[in-house]
């Protein structure tokens, strides 16, 4: 299973992923306890870093892993795909990195600032790809092809996969890999805006891959689905130290908007496509993205979750005891994950 975050998530239930075309939300945060809490439960989770700025890459390993992921025989995702971008060859199949002693079930496959050249590339082909040039349809589906092969090289439940801010070639070629997405928001006008973006982009991008199925059924090339489904979306800015029911003022004043905005341009134009997850209650709000204030630099500097961090990080007092408990914050999204598989 498959998920894509974003600001942007994607999620692959081997196949998940996630989405929101503006930055800072906290999703890296986010998507790196979800998943140790999922490893927590026994889960064998694949993440990969599929944004080029890197963070979930710095936030899992140190400077010298990840520069060895770039090197000749490195296993960053660029590395995997570089002989498809350079027109020399096919994808590698190299093993991701294990990233925590504490958890032996958690891999990361490292980012690498070289996936903004591919991006290039990605849009250089996108149209002879629809026309069905198999060599353009391999560079449309190299990312999608090296991580099926890494998930099943480490036999891996669930994918985790971390996009940039945006809505190019690469989130395209990502998204249409993917059988999940979840989009985390912020209380703003540029989440409402972006709601628009994203649902007219998905669907436009949904037609545009039956394109490239149909001119691929000559070929022998192994092709994703193309078609996400929209889990729901998590709110950033959860107040920890909550008012009435935990909202902070930016989502007391545009709260109210967003749920519709997130209903109108992302619902109502993916649920006649089959690509929206019913829930009992009819909603998609999947919670919050906690505001852990000062904690997270402890967790970002010993490479582990907040939950694990002790004295021996540098916590002192309460502090110990709050982040002993925010286990818990991330606890019902891992449920809610592992009830789709």
């Amino acid at each position: 299973m498959k998920f894509g975050i974003s600001c942007f998530l994607g999620v692959i239930l081997n196949e998940n992923w996630d989405f929101n075309n503006k930055g800072g939300v906290g999703k890296t945060t986010y998507t790196y306890h979800v998943t140790h809490v999922l490893a927590g439960l026994g889960k064998r989770v694949l993440l990969v870093d599929a944004d080029p700025q890197c963070n979930l890459s710095a936030y899992c390993l140190a400077d010298e892993s990840i520069e060895q992921s770039w090197a000749p025989k490195g296993n960053s995702l660029f590395k995997n795909i570089e002989r498809v971008h350079e027109s020399i060859g096919d994808i590698y199949d190299r093993r991701p990195s294990q990233i925590s002693e504490g958890y032996n079930n958690i891999w990361l496959v490292p980012g690498d600032p070289m996936l903004s050249d591919y991006e290039d590339v990605l849009a250089d082909t996108w149209n002879r790809a629809k026309g069905g040039s198999p060599a353009d349809m391999r560079k449309q589906t190299a990312i999608h092809r090296y991580i099926n092969a890494a998930e099943q090289k480490i036999g891996s439940d669930i994918t985790f996969i971390d996009m940039g801010p945006n809505l190019g070639p690469l989130n395209r070629t990502i998204l249409t890999a993917c059988d999940y997405f979840i989009v985390p928001v912020a209380p703003d006008l540029f989440s409402i805006r972006g709601t628009q973006n994203l649902g007219n982009k998905l669907v436009s991008w949904r037609g545009e891959w039956e394109q490239v199925k149909a001119a691929s059924k000559s070929q022998d090339i192994e092709l994703p689905g193309g078609s996400p489904v929209f889990l729901g979306y998590v709110r950033q800015q959860h107040n920890m130290r909550s008012n009435e029911a935990g909202m902070t003022r930016g989502w007391a004043t545009f709260g109210n908007r967003l749920e519709a905005a997130i209903q109108k341009n992302i619902v109502d134009k993916l649920q006649p496509l089959g690509q929206v997850q019913q829930w009992a209650d009819d909603g998609w709000d999947l919670g919050g993205i906690p505001n852990l204030h000062s904690l997270v630099p402890y967790s970002q500097e010993a490479r582990k979750p907040i939950f694990d961090c002790t004295g021996r990080d540098g916590l002192r007092g309460a502090h110990q005891s709050k982040a002993r408990d925010t286990r818990e914050l991330y606890l019902p999204m891992a449920e809610t994950l592992v009830g789709l598989m």
